[in-house]
């Protein structure tokens, strides 16, 4: 059972809400964590390792790949892809040892394009202890138990944009919840988790063929949603191409939306939004927009509650973490981390990292930010408003894409080559 989290809410009053009661406290079982924030309530997490020390076991992979780890029940789970996207796999492996248990993969007899940097496993997998769901794009949406039979998969149609999917399944009250594009048809749909039936789609219009907008420019999201509870009703908020919308669960109703992801080089969003008590705070991507508006109302909210629009912006593709009133960010270019004010979208500080560009989400866990970036090297910092107050880098020499897992002490990183444990 998760245990109450009176830590986080003191931090994040608006607490998001998750299948709790199949998750065990320590795990870590869909992409962003328990919560879908990056937010962890473990303590006693290694503040330093290197490629020698503090390593409790690195496993390899087969291919480089942008998802990252879950932890569910003793098992670790990771995507790959390989054979030019001709080959895509679910690897599980033991928490413990590192011993690889199984892995099960999929042939699909059509390889849809992607681009060089987004390869064929950019779709984290979730778990609820028993069963676990990966999702493979056009190859379909897979369900396994935990000890790799399969239980059923699911054809969600074709998706074919230029620079590939990204955008991970999140699980909810027995209904497997999935932002599905980008490309010509895109809609969050729900499942059910144990037979795979479709219990709602809700199409988002696209312009053309979902890759281009009217003005030739890039579109497309690959935004993961968020589970919350927003004045006592829970809803599924995620990024779209040009507007920020919140789903009825149950219906997949749009309750409200909030416009001002349409950018100048394009309508794109590669974060998560991130919820600041009762604001919300969502980047467009390739140098776009970034918006915060208030949670509240039905319909079009832009105009009544919308508190700023900016842009440009450095391009982000890592989603941030909302803590001590404040939003921190790690960029992908200009090589920036930063702190930012939600009500109003001012930076507070903002100072370069010392390391590369940042691909992977941040993650808070025992008062410390967490954020890989591609060399490999994971920055560790204090959430100050005072300015960059950097505790460790950590090196391990492999580049990553991959948002790193907190799980009972320990933290697990995808690298391009290795999967690692890393623990005291």
């Amino acid at each position: 059972m998760v245990k109450h989290w009176q830590s986080i809410c003191c931090v994040f009053s608006m607490c998001l809400v998750f299948s709790a009661g199949q998750l065990r406290a320590e795990d870590w079982p869909a992409f962003r964590g328990p919560l879908g924030n990056g937010i962890s309530q473990e303590t006693d997490v290694p503040l330093k390792w290197s490629a020698e020390e503090n390593i409790l076991w690195k496993a390899p992979l087969p291919a480089p790949g942008n998802s990252s780890p879950i932890v569910s029940n003793g098992k670790v789970f990771i995507t790959c892809a390989e054979n030019e996207g001709r080959k895509r796999s679910l690897y599980c492996f033991d928490r413990t040892s590192g011993k690889q248990l199984w892995v099960r993969s999929v042939e699909p007899d059509k390889v849809m394009p992607t681009h060089k940097t987004n390869n064929y496993c950019g779709s984290t997998p979730a778990a609820d202890g028993k069963r676990v769901v990966v999702w493979h794009s056009s190859a379909g949406l897979y369900c396994y138990d935990f000890a790799g039979k399969e239980l059923w998969h699911r054809s969600l149609g074709e998706f074919e944009h230029i620079w590939g999917y990204g955008a991970s399944p999140v699980l909810h009250a027995g209904k497997i919840i999935l932002h599905c594009g980008p490309g010509k048809r895109v809609f969050m749909t729900a499942l059910d988790l144990e037979s795979g039936k479709t219990l709602w789609e809700t199409n988002e219009p696209v312009a053309g063929d979902g890759q281009y907008n009217d003005q030739r420019k890039y579109m497309g999201s690959w935004s993961t949603p968020v589970i919350a509870n927003v004045n006592g009703q829970t809803l599924i908020i995620c990024s779209m191409a040009l507007r920020v919308n919140a789903y009825e669960p149950t219906s997949g109703k749009i309750i409200w939306s909030c416009e001002g992801l349409h950018g100048k080089k394009g309508d794109l969003a590669y974060t998560s939004p991130v919820l600041a008590n009762k604001i919300c705070v969502a980047m467009g991507g390739f140098n776009g927009p970034a918006i915060g508006f208030r949670m509240q109302g039905s319909g079009n909210i832009t105009d009544a509650q919308r508190l700023w629009l900016k842009e440009p912006n450095p391009q982000r593709i890592s989603t941030g973490i909302f803590t001590n009133g404040h939003l921190f960010m790690a960029n992908a270019g200009p090589n920036l981390f930063q702190c930012l004010n939600p009500a109003t979208g001012e930076i507070v500080w903002q100072e370069r990292s010392g390391g590369a560009a940042c691909w992977g989400s941040m993650v808070l866990a025992d008062k410390h930010l967490y954020v890989t970036d591609q060399n490999g090297t994971t920055h560790v910092f204090q959430p100050s408003t005072a300015g960059l107050e950097k505790v460790a880098e950590n090196p391990l020499k492999e580049r990553s894409n991959s948002t790193p897992a907190v799980s009972d002490g320990q933290v697990f990183i995808r690298t391009f080559r290795h999967l690692y444990c890393i623990g005291k």
